[in-house]
């Protein structure tokens, strides 16, 4: 249980470069189990979230090496053995269910341990169940694991999502990857870590078309041995996080690599609000896919939105981006609402930032109205068992005068690399303690 002691109130300055995304490596991390070649995967983010799927794989028998920092190297084996999979690992995040895809082509029945993860209320996996039958694999729910089977009867390749998931989509498309008819996906996500899936399969020779859109045409192919290197892009999640840092704390600091065409709207609300930014550069990732922009931010004064804000599927306001308007609205002049519909649960851990000096007041489960500016003050605080409302705490903290303690970072440490270390480099006064 690791905590952070902050000393907060300190205006940032200097420059921080974008990391790769946690979500799009661990979907190409079970993407890889398609491939009977070796699969190298470079700037590949080494954070505790991945590190438990790498053990998941391992367990199996995977042969994962790291060649150098960030860059890692994925041998199958001959044959996979589901009975020594690592339980503990497994059931520690959700990303195991994007496993499903990639093993319903090397068992016809097989159990799959239950997924943990971020504790945001009732996690269904009722769109797996649906999407998936279409392609003859059934699903049961059993008390500690997952019952998956299937059959050659394949019902229809035309699928329509029951809910417009990342996840789901992944899984649906790695399904579809080894299957040589045509599966018509729709209503898919065409969130960052989907179209990052889809560029790394057709690196393997897998067809899609309409990458970007929420209907995509897959060709699979009938068998994948390929030696093959991919270049993860950069998280446009993280970027955010910089981009509310900046914004919180009325910060002028350069944001290196930030994925611009998942970042637009964020962008053009925070503009309304008063945020002052500039694009200084514009490039590519080394994958040649995504669009970066280098981002300077200035001191602002903050008013807040007449209008609710509130995520939804890409193109939309990114859902894991939400939270972030959070902290921001604890310094915009005004009444803000914060309406996060998807998760029960998200909204009711924003109340946290009470603690903290904010003026938050739960309308319900899912809403959350916020009258700022508030004077922060320091406080001590357990962390949410949950990526995003935890780091936003982090961020009030760094915001807030006094000296803070986070307690129990694992949350923050499952989707951000060496972030201490990071915001050290920008000026902030922020010491890791191991327990």
């Amino acid at each position: 249980m690791s905590k952070y002691i902050i000393q907060g109130k300190r205006k940032l300055a200097g420059s921080i470069k974008v990391n790769s995304s946690k979500n799009s490596a661990l979907g190409l991390l079970g993407a890889s189990l398609l491939n009977k070649g070796t699969t190298e995967l470079l700037n590949f983010p080494d954070l505790q979230e991945t590190k438990r799927i790498i053990e998941v794989l391992e367990s199996i028998g995977v042969k994962i090496t790291w060649l150098k920092p960030h860059h890692l190297k994925i041998t199958p084996p001959s044959k996979l053995k589901l009975s020594s999979i690592n339980y503990r690992s497994a059931t520690s995040t959700r990303a195991v269910l994007l496993l499903i895809g990639p093993l319903i082509h090397y068992f016809k029945k097989f159990k799959l341990p239950k997924a943990g993860g971020c504790k945001l209320g009732a996690r269904t996996i009722t769109p797996y169940l649906y999407a998936l039958e279409n392609l003859g694999v059934k699903i049961k729910t059993l008390a500690k694991y997952y019952e998956i089977s299937r059959t050659d009867k394949v019902k229809t390749e035309d699928i329509v999502l029951y809910e417009s998931g990342d996840t789901v989509t992944e899984c649906v498309i790695t399904a579809a990857a080894l299957n040589s008819q045509k599966t018509v996906i729709k209503y898919a996500s065409a969130n960052y870590q989907v179209q990052e899936l889809c560029h790394f399969l057709q690196l393997l020779g897998v067809k899609i078309s309409n990458i970007g859109n929420t209907t995509l045409i897959i060709q699979g192919q009938k068998s994948i041995n390929k030696k093959v290197k991919y270049y993860l892009s950069e998280d446009p999640i993280e970027a955010m996080l910089f981009i509310s840092l900046a914004a919180t704390t009325n910060s002028s600091i350069t944001i290196k690599n930030c994925p611009l065409d998942f970042l637009e709207v964020e962008l053009l609300k925070l503009s309304k609000m008063g945020f002052n930014y500039r694009i200084i550069k514009r490039h590519f990732s080394k994958n040649k896919k995504t669009k970066l922009v280098d981002l300077k931010t200035f001191p602002s004064k903050l008013k807040a939105l007449k209008e609710k804000i509130y995520g939804r599927p890409y193109p939309g306001l990114n859902i894991d981006n939400l939270p972030f308007f959070v902290p921001i609205a604890t310094q915009s002049q005004g009444r803000t609402l914060i309406h996060d519909w998807v998760y029960e649960n998200r909204a009711i851990y924003f109340t946290e930032l009470s603690r903290l000096g904010a003026n938050i007041t739960l309308a319900d489960p899912h809403r959350v109205y916020i009258d700022g500016p508030s004077s922060l003050k320091a406080a001590e605080i357990m962390s949410p068992l949950a990526l995003r409302p935890a780091v936003i705490i982090l961020i009030t903290m760094l915001a807030a005068k006094g000296k803070s303690i986070l307690r129990n970072i694992y949350s923050i440490e499952r989707g951000y690399e060496n972030l201490d270390k990071r915001l050290k480099a920008l000026g902030a006064d922020i010491k890791k303690v191991d327990n």
